[in-house]
Formats: C-alpha cells, structure tokens, sequence
C-alpha cells in the first residue's frame, strides 16, 4: 500500500493525493489549481493517472480548491463513487453550478474576442452538465459512520470545523495481514469559531497528512478581532465611504452575517446598509440552517429561536445582476459582502474598480490570498492593480483580519495533531513554502514527531 502525494505540495491549491492498496486506487480530493493564469492554466493538463482506472474517490469538503476539478475527471472517464460527508453534496452542487458558469462565460467572452487562434476555439474547463454528472456520482456519510469503501478500506469522517461538511478523513487499510491507518486533516478550522463545531482529531493514525495554511501563523484572538472590525466600521462611517469585503461564498460569508446579528450594537451596524451580493453564498447560507445537527450549540440556539437574533433589517440579498449594479451607485454607508474571496472573479471585481481608489473606503481581507491573485497583491501592499484591463490606484485602507479565517493558525494545527494517542508520522501539505517548512520544524520540535514536507510525486510506503 502506498500513497503518492500530487496535488497542494508545491502550491496550496490544487489539493490531490493518490493511493493504491492491492488491485484499488484511490484519490483523496480532486481539486482546482487557483491563482495566477500561468497556474490555472495548469488544469487542463492530464491527470498523473487514468481516470477510468480509479475505484473510489474521497472528497474531504465542497471548496473548489478540494472539489473543483472532480467534473473533469468524469469528463474524461471516472465512472466510480465519491464519498462524502452528506452536507458537502449540496454545497458541491452549489460550488460545482458556479464553477462551470465561471468556465462557460469566459470561454464564450474569448471566442466572442479573441485574441489568438486558440481563443476563437476556446471551450470551457467543464460545462454545468459534467458538473452536475460528478455532484450524481456523491455518496453521503454521517460523520463517524464507518463503510467499506472499496475491499480492505474502511472509511470514516470526523468534523474538521471549516465549513459545514468538511471533514478530516480515517482510512483504515489491510492488505493481508497489515493494517495501515492514514489520516487526512483536509482543511481544519478554528477552535472556538462561530457556528460550526470544534475540529475533531481520530484516536490513532499511523500516518497523517497535515494541512499548514497558517502553520508558520497566529491568529489574533477572537474578541481583538470583534474589537478590530468595530474600530474598522466606526473609521469608515465617520470618513464617509464603503466598506468591501471580499468573502468566500461558503463558510466566510454565513459567519460574516451571523457575527453581524450578534455584534449589530457593538459595532453600531444600523448606521449601514448591508449587502450580501452574492447567489452564491444567498444559496449556501440556506443550506447551513438546513444541517442543524452539524451547528455548534450557540448556532443551534438562534437557528431553533431566531427572537434571540437581532434582525437585520439593513440586510439586502442581492442575487440579480441589475441589483448588484445599483450598488456602484452607492457612494457612502454600504457594507458589501462579495465574492470571489481572494478577488480573482466575480462581482467583488466590479465593486472594487468603483471604490479601491477612493480613500475613504475600507477593504478588509478576511481569508487565505493565494500567490498571484489579485487578493494577494492588494494584501502585499502593492500601490497599483489592474482590474479587467484598467489600472486602479489603491487608495482605499486596506485590513487583513486573520482571526476570521476558516483555517486554523498554527497553535490549531498543534493542538489537533496532540490529539492523537500514539505518535504518527506527519506529512504537511496544503501551504506555502515558507508556511509548511516552519510548520514541520514546530511539529518535529514542539510534539517530538517525525514529519516531512514532501514534493508533487513524491511515494510514501505505509507498510
């Protein structure tokens, strides 16, 4: 048995790693390369294996940088399960639709302007059919219901507390008479966060795979964060601007909304107009009250009694094209809660051409900017962006607030690595360079564990 790591080593996104066990070979996730064209590009190349020739595939959670590349894969030729957990189907049916909306129309805008042969040729990633045949190939499972997933693999989920859904996976592997047990953390969140519960760490692995976001990283504490966005409103009103807030569709904006209700006073938020401008997240944020049991107790409480919630009467969902136009009209006193979250698409684009430039206007970064998205640059400090082809100065103030971020920071990422009771071996992935180098050297220092960063291609041999 044997496990080859491919995607999320050299970059973060991109997650994929292959493993083969007797006559079966598995992937956990299949996602999309994100940041840079030149590193988008990279998704059209051809798997490092044959689709057709895989059994099973198991996705940790719906963020497309996990799911997103699952379409292609049936595109050209996967015809087996995928499993996970039950409320990752409808936020992938959601993620996926959108995904394969993005390709359709920049495919079609190329044909409509090209500006080379290829261009007058283009065709899309993956259409909204293939996207909507791989959400038809999902098989759900309850978290720590364990299945037989192909013969001599057992799968079992735990809350990984990142998203609704997401997962920290548990294989446990025979081949004869050895039985192997690797853990794969997926993405992890927060301990404490609002609304989802804590991550959960399995009793035992001989292996595992570690995600590193954050491991070279502190978060600020939760109510200096609170504290922070205060601050941040009471600036922008007294300054008269716009306040922009790049959010990832599921999970970033659903907390946003709900940490809003809870500090609406506190942060004197009836002085604005809130507008979740998003279909997307409008969509996601149903789906979240529809898993009641995956809620922390909190979050449960105002689902089952939403008297205790302040109502946001100042909230606008706005889903139509038209309405979020009409937003750009808006020179002063509008919270605008957009994605894509780290801005390389989508209608945060259209909002920060009319108010990057203008002084008086607050951006605030509220999650993960992968290296060479537009997020990345704005975040690095850099004095000018191009927008759609234009120019922008950046004017506007610009806030990094960590300690809203689905991912945990690196004292997370320890403390649920102590949560296993012998000591594996760790592999980290899922980081920048920098991030997974320290986070290893921690691991190896602070817990005493062997651990390793390792290279696309790369084999590891669990026996």
């Amino acid at each position: 048995m044997e496990l080859q790591f491919y995607g999320a080593t050299a970059r973060v996104t991109g997650t994929c790693h292959i493993l083969r066990t007797g006559e079966y070979t598995l992937l956990l996730d299949c996602g999309l390369i994100q940041g840079s064209p030149e590193e988008e590009s990279l998704n059209r190349d051809p798997f490092p294996f044959d689709p057709a020739a895989i059994d099973a595939v198991v996705l940790s959670h719906g963020h497309i940088d996990h799911s997103g590349r699952l379409p292609l894969l049936v595109k050209r030729g996967y015809r087996g399960p995928v499993f996970t957990q039950h409320a990752t189907i409808d936020l992938s049916r959601v993620l996926l639709l959108d995904s394969a909306s993005l390709a359709e129309r920049d495919a079609d805008h190329r044909r409509r302007h090209p500006a080379s042969r290829r261009d007058r040729n283009a065709e899309p990633l993956y259409t909204r059919e293939d996207a909507l045949k791989a959400v038809g190939r999902m098989r759900g499972m309850e978290y720590r219901e364990e299945k037989e997933i192909v013969p001599g693999v057992r799968l079992r989920f735990y809350d990984a507390g990142h998203i609704l859904g997401s997962a920290v996976v548990e294989l446990r592997i025979r081949e004869g008479e050895e039985e192997r047990t690797l853990v794969f953390s997926g993405d992890l969140g927060q301990y404490g966060g609002p609304l989802l519960h804590d991550p959960e760490t399995p009793s035992h692995a001989d292996a595992v795979l570690v995600e590193s976001t954050y491991g070279d990283w502190l978060h600020r504490q939760f109510m200096e964060t609170i504290a922070e966005l205060g601050d941040i409103f009471r600036t922008a009103c007294r300054e008269c601007g716009n306040i922009l807030i790049p959010a990832f569709s599921i999970g970033r904006s659903q907390e946003l909304l709900y940490l809003f209700a809870t500090f609406y006073d506190q942060w004197e938020l009836e002085k604005w107009q809130v507008y979740l401008d998003s279909p997307m997240a409008i969509d996601a944020g149903r789906i979240y009250w529809d898993y009641p049991a995956l809620l922390d107790e909190d979050a449960l409480k105002l689902r089952n009694n939403p008297a205790l919630l302040p109502p946001l009467r100042n909230l606008h969902f706005t889903d139509r094209v038209e309405a979020s136009r009409k937003i750009n009209d808006i020179r002063q006193g509008a919270i605008i809660i957009a994605g894509s979250g780290m801005c390389n698409g989508g209608r945060i684009l259209h909002h920060l051409k009319h108010n990057i430039w203008r002084p008086e206007c607050r951006v605030i970064i509220t999650g993960y900017q992968a290296p060479g998205t537009l997020g990345r640059l704005i975040v690095n400090g850099e004095p000018e962006v191009s927008i759609h082809g234009r120019t922008y100065k950046v004017e506007a103030g610009i806030h990094t607030v960590g300690g809203l971020s689905a991912h945990g920071d690196r004292s997370d990422l320890l403390r649920w690595l102590q949560g296993f009771s012998n000591k594996p071996d760790v592999y980290v992935v899922h980081g920048d360079a920098g991030a997974k180098e320290s986070f290893r050297n921690i691991v190896e220092e602070q817990l005493h564990l062997h651990a390793v960063v390792p290279e696309a291609g790369d084999l590891l041999n669990l026996l």
